[in-house]
């Protein structure tokens, strides 16, 4: 059960009368509605009070719910004096000192009271509800809110704040509580007017049904209520870290796995896999190879590693190496200019692609792109990462031969890496740290080709970077099913 659904079922005993018990003793709630009414003619005979059109009778049709046999409906209207004229003060007659209330001030749900300013740190314009103190404010837009309170202090309000007091009878803390329930809550919101900025008329207000109990009952009903809402606000501390822990999990699951994965512990080691410090002289090797062929440009010596740059330890038979020394990273890449573009070939731009996942969202043809600018080459199996918001992790292998945004970097590994393992590895946490803290620019921070190519990659030999992608993909659908429980 939610916090919010404890707090509905809480608020729907209240006012079933089945939070607290009856006693005789404290009589009835029809004695008490004859004194209201009977209040109610002194104020109109005093002029304090209009006389208003009586209310359509309640019909046993109408009868939401049982109530005690003590207790009674009522109309809002019968009880309040929400259809009164409120007391009105034009701008210009606002002392600048008093107490100014707008609907940004009020909480919603709880109806505490955010901010408290005065007349002369508002920007004021037109006419302000008055309030009293002890009255009851109400917010007829966007009741869905229920900003609703019983007012601290005087003061002056918003015109969509509906200031209103009850006749003597009434405990206005235990009418916030049933205006509160969700009960009044469907009823009020159904009946709103308005699409973007609906708000309750006053017609559906006043001929609202309320469950009255006799006085002393209201009273003992409010401080029961107040009682058991502290225990509920700490219950919603724990739920909502419980939500949060369980909304990170499968995030953290996969961050774990991959860790695993390039700490060499999610599958075993075999000796007849060979060791990566020979996988390396063979991609050097070939390296050597392609330069000769005229293939690729021989690339300036990264620095060596030294032993305290290292950030975890590996098996025996991996080795640590530079992202530039095993992949054409830092190599000049394809590019084709707008006039020569194929427009039949696929044209990727980063909001194609979905962030964390790599995967694919929409495949465009070049001829669907407004294209300007040049555009990067890539074959199908490259390496495709996003060097812009590096922290979005938009990092994959390429599924066919296309054209890319130029902050999309197509890079491949040489002979003895896995593509598919690469992309794990620049996808971990370790990874992800290292990169956005060497991000550059602010609102479009992009990672340099010097931060890359010097990436320490924990290399294992061939068939075991195979044996961690298999693995790997074998246990991320189960995170993805975790999201959905």
């Amino acid at each position: 059960m939610t916090p919010q659904q404890l707090r509905n079922s809480i608020l729907q005993q209240a006012i079933e009368g089945k939070l607290v018990e009856q006693r005789a003793e404290e009589g009835t709630a029809e004695d008490l509605y004859a004194q209201i009414q009977e209040e109610k003619k002194k104020l109109i005979a005093e002029g304090k009070i209009k006389k208003e059109k009586p209310l359509p009778e309640i019909t046993e049709d109408e009868i939401p719910f049982d109530i005690p046999e003590s207790w009674k409906w009522v109309k809002l209207g019968s009880i309040s004096s929400y259809a009164q004229t409120k007391s009105k003060v034009t701008s210009k007659l606002i002392d600048q000192e008093q107490w100014c209330l707008d609907l940004e001030d009020i909480e919603k749900e709880t109806g505490k009271i955010l901010t408290i300013l005065k007349a002369k740190e508002r920007q004021i314009k037109g006419d302000k509800n008055c309030f009293k103190k002890g009255d009851i404010l109400y917010s007829k837009l966007r009741p869905y809110l229920k900003k609703i309170l019983v007012a601290p202090d005087s003061g002056i309000c918003s015109s969509e704040i509906v200031p209103f007091n009850t006749y003597f009878g009434t405990d206005n803390n235990y009418l916030v509580y049933v205006l509160k329930s969700a009960y009044i809550d469907c009823i009020v919101n159904s009946a709103s007017y308005g699409v973007k900025m609906p708000r309750a008329g006053t017609d559906t207000m006043i001929n609202l049904l309320i469950p009255l109990p006799p006085l002393a009952e209201q009273k003992r009903i409010v401080a029961k209520i107040d009682e058991l809402l502290p225990f509920i606000d700490k219950y919603e501390k724990a739920y909502n870290a419980l939500e949060e822990y369980n909304a990170r999990f499968p995030e953290d699951m996969k961050k774990a796995i991959l860790q695993q994965a390039i700490e060499g512990k999610l599958v075993e080691q075999r000796a007849e896999e060979g060791t990566a410090e020979e996988l390396y002289a063979q991609i050097q090797e070939e390296k050597k190879k392609l330069i000769a062929e005229g293939k690729i440009k021989k690339e300036k010596p990264l620095p060596e590693i030294t032993e305290d740059e290292i950030p975890f330890d590996i098996p025996e038979s991996w080795k640590w190496v530079k992202l530039g020394s095993i992949s054409s990273y830092a190599q000049t890449k394809s590019k084709v200019t707008s006039k020569l573009i194929d427009q039949e070939q696929w044209c990727l731009d980063l909001e194609d692609i979905e962030k964390e996942t790599g995967k694919i969202l929409t495949i465009l043809k070049a001829k669907e792109r407004q294209i300007k600018g040049d555009k990067n080459c890539f074959k199908k199996g490259d390496i495709l990462y996003s060097k812009l918001r590096p922290y979005l992790k938009k990092i994959l292998v390429a599924p066919d031969s296309g054209i890319c945004s130029s902050e999309i970097v197509p890079f491949n590994t040489y002979f003895g890496t896995d593509n598919n393992y690469l992309v794990y590895v620049l996808k971990s946490a370790y990874i992800d740290c290292i990169v956005n803290s060497a991000s550059y620019g602010v609102k479009m921070p992009r990672a340099g080709t010097d931060t890359m190519i010097n990436l320490l990659i924990p290399l294992p030999p061939l068939a075991e970077q195979k044996r961690i992608v298999a693995k790997i993909e074998e246990l991320l659908p189960y995170c993805d099913m975790l999201k959905q429980i």
